[in-house]
């Protein structure tokens, strides 16, 4: 970066900061955003005039609710909602509804900062929004979840529609709060249209939606191999999480010939040097979705395999890791771990979970890094094609939904290739994925004016 460009950097998120005090992971998404677009802002007089990066990062609108809610011993709780509209230039605000204690405005804004480009990769016609609450549904009976899921669309349905806003399921939001939420969404507003997405198969959802992240993460991965001759055949993976995403990436990379040998949550990680196959796949799904247990359950049940408490899956030697778990989960010491272990290749199935120091090593050591916004777009990409299939009132088949997933993530790849090729040949995912989804948002806000 020439020196013009840095100037342009430290102005820019000096503005950013004074107007977004305390936002550090907001913060921390823009600043790496600016650092990959200044080398081609600082040389255009019309997107500095326009100030496009400027509106991009200004959110269009934040709504910020109470929400009041009865327990189940009749007493009274209040959380705080959020939706966070952040760009509407190329389609309708989507983006997930996450429901976490840690959900707060600097993480919704990051994420629906990062949203913005996600959605542009697609190809598909769709905005960038994130929405959420501090509720944590860990340890609440279905009754309560029902009961917060329906005051917090009373409040949010009066924001979103199919061609405004169209939210979808994020960290605690699965199938069980979507049909929560849509039921109460339908509700009050005596419509049966495709708003939400990740909804169930027989009311309108898509084939292959809860698999799509987690199958996309390991497409877009197969691609950065085939660009250097490899294959995950044969391949050690490393994943964390044991949620939907870390699930799904566990299956698709063991049906290309991988072998998983980690999974994580918030308690620790479990190693399993055999593998973890599809019978014990199915064991991790049954524990994790339907008893919401803990991953340490994992190790009772096969002697193979060894639980590592309070601590992170990146010290494991692997060829490829598959962050799958939350925001900055992933730190300097941990890269530098994964890089004298032998891992050749990091795909972010997560939001942001690789820290700026990371980063900085993985790009250093040239290794294949593939950033959250290309390459676990594919869950946004199916909840597009979801939208797809509601306008036109049909369900296409899992193999078509598959295909068109397959084909998305070939193109995000390709379009990375072409905007962050270097010099000498190699290529940089993270300025690839923010240059071209920057142009397509770029484009549309200049065509459409001063808005």
């Amino acid at each position: 970066m020439n020196e013009q460009a840095r100037k342009y950097v430290e102005d820019f998120m000096n503005r950013l900061i004074a107007r977004n005090p305390g936002e550090q992971e907001f913060h921390q998404a823009v600043r790496e955003v600016a650092e990959s677009l200044a080398p081609h802002i600082v040389t255009s007089p019309v997107l500095q005039q326009m100030k496009v990066l400027d509106r991009i990062a200004e959110p269009e609108r934040v709504v910020i609710f109470r929400v009041p809610w009865l327990n189940d011993r009749g007493e009274i709780e209040i959380n705080r909602g959020y939706r966070v509209q952040m760009n509407s230039a190329i389609g309708p605000y989507k983006g997930g509804i996450r429901f976490h204690p840690s959900v707060n405005l600097s993480i919704l804004k990051f994420l629906a900062f990062e949203q913005t480009f996600k959605n542009a990769l697609t190809t598909l016609p769709m905005g960038g929004a994130k929405g959420g609450s501090d509720f944590n549904p860990k340890g609440k009976s279905d009754n309560e979840v029902m009961k917060f899921c329906q005051s917090f669309m009373t409040e949010l349905q009066r924001h979103i529609g199919q061609d405004t806003d169209v939210p979808a399921g994020d960290i605690g939001v699965g199938g069980r709060e979507i049909g929560y939420l849509y039921g109460q969404y339908k509700r009050l507003r005596d419509e049966f249209t495709g708003t939400l997405t990740g909804k169930g198969r027989d009311w309108g959802g898509s084939p292959l939606r809860p698999e799509a992240t987690g199958y996309g993460a390991c497409y877009f991965a197969e691609e950065m191999l085939a660009a250097r001759g490899e294959k995950f055949a044969g391949k050690r993976v490393c994943i964390s999480g044991s949620g939907n995403v870390a699930q799904y990436a566990c299956e698709k990379a063991t049906q290309l010939g991988a072998r998983v040998v980690t999974l994580s949550d918030s308690s620790g990680f479990i190693h399993d040097p055999e593998g973890i196959d599809t019978a014990k796949l199915a064991y991790v799904m049954e524990l994790k979705n339907i008893f919401r247990g803990r991953i340490r359950e994992y190790a009772d049940r096969y002697p193979s395999a060894t639980y590592y408490p309070n601590a992170r899956p990146w010290s494991i030697p692997c060829d490829i890791a598959l962050p799958c778990a939350t925001q900055n989960e992933l730190n300097g010491a941990e890269a530098q771990a994964l890089v004298d272990n032998g891992c050749r290749c990091i795909v972010e199935g997560a939001n942001m979970p690789s820290t700026p120091d990371a980063i900085r090593v993985f790009r250093q050591h040239r290794l294949l890094f593939a950033p959250g916004k290309a390459a676990n777009a594919g869950g946004v990409a199916t909840s597009g094609l979801e939208m797809c299939q509601n306008s036109m009132r049909l369900q296409w088949t899992p193999e078509e939904v598959d295909q068109r997933l397959h084909a998305i993530m070939r193109n995000i790849h390709a379009v990375c290739v072409h905007y962050g090729t270097r010099a000498d040949g190699s290529v940089d995912y993270v300025a690839g994925a923010n240059i071209a989804g920057f142009m397509k948002v770029a484009n549309a806000m200049l065509a459409q004016g001063c808005v």
